[in-house]
């Protein structure tokens, strides 16, 4: 057991030690790349075989979920038919460690002979697939981990972990934001943590309003119909003065409470929560002060309303 544990550590120490001289080795080739990303206009087509084909996928992906367009094209796919979904807006990333795959020759060509930009990532400087593309990125010489088979394992890794730096440079060059990431994140835990309570709370006549000078009859009876457990009381200009909750109705319980005006019942100094506050922050709020409701404001408007139940439904935790 321990001599396998000494293997599979030093498999991480020879990738780790890849990423490590990968990290040294950037230089203006990959400015170059990312200018290229940066002036297309079309989508990334992202393309390798067997294993870099594989990381390939997840490049695109990654790029594709940051804000670059991107897809993944199989080339051996794309020698029979899918070169049609390369058009002269896109840009080709051809990924090849040894930079001599047979697979890749049309795509390369097709490429060249339409002038579509072409990234090549691989392992070999002077490689037929350095030597064709407009930007090389060069891996730094590398061990595999796999000592037996010299199968891909460092130089994967390294593509993998350039790839994510492609990604990751461009999200900022383009000022990519949360907003932008949770518009191609709707689904999921990640999506779910960035939505924002305008995405859930209810607005327009569905928030419990009303005047300060109401009586507490009628503002019983919007209670009631709005079904909250609360409401919320504004002046004559629609700014929130305080709130009326169930605790309060308890405590000016009295003979003559419905003949009360709700400026007299409220409890001034709400909990509210700004528009496009984050869902999971409201629902920090309302956890930390225990309380199951918060009133959403624009400024000192209120334009709706977000119950715990409503961030627990859309999966905010």
């Amino acid at each position: 057991m321990s001599d396998l544990i000494e293997t599979a550590k030093n498999v991480l120490r020879l990738e780790i030690e890849g990423l490590q001289a990968l990290s040294v080795s950037l230089d203006r080739s990959f400015i170059a790349a990312l200018d290229l990303l940066g002036a297309m206009k079309g989508r990334a087509v992202v393309t390798g075989m067997g294993k870099s084909g594989h990381v390939g996928r997840k490049i695109a992906a990654t790029l594709a979920s940051t804000g670059t367009p991107a897809m993944y094209v199989h080339p051996g796919e794309a020698s029979h038919g899918d070169l049609g979904m390369v058009t002269k807006d896109d840009l080709v990333i051809a990924l090849a460690n040894s930079g001599e795959t047979t697979e890749l020759a049309d795509i390369v060509a097709y490429s060249r002979r339409f002038g579509i930009p072409l990234i090549g990532m691989t392992g070999k400087a002077g490689s037929t697939l350095a030597r064709a593309a407009d930007v090389a990125l060069v891996l730094p010489p590398l061990t595999e981990a796999c000592a037996i088979t010299a199968a891909p394992t460092t130089s994967t890794t390294m593509m993998l972990a350039l790839g994510d730096a492609l990604a990751v440079a461009m999200l900022e060059q383009k000022g990519f934001s949360l907003d932008d990431f949770q518009v191609f994140h709707p689904g999921g835990k990640l999506g779910r943590r960035l939505l924002k309570v305008d995405d859930i709370m209810h607005a327009g006549d569905a928030v419990p309003l009303i005047g300060n000078l109401e009586i507490m009859s009628n503002a019983i009876l919007e209670m009631t119909a709005k079904s909250f457990g609360c409401l919320g009381v504004v002046d004559s200009d629609g700014k929130l003065q305080g709130i009326i909750t169930d605790g309060d109705l308890r405590r000016h319980m009295s003979d003559n409470l419905l003949d009360k005006t709700t400026g007299d019942v409220m409890t001034v100094g709400a909990r509210t929560t700004a528009s496009g506050t984050l869902a999971s922050e409201a629902l920090q709020i309302m956890n930390s002060m225990a309380i199951t409701t918060l009133f959403v404001m624009d400024g000192e408007i209120p334009v709706g309303i977000v119950h715990i139940h409503d961030c627990l439904r859309a999966g905010v935790a």
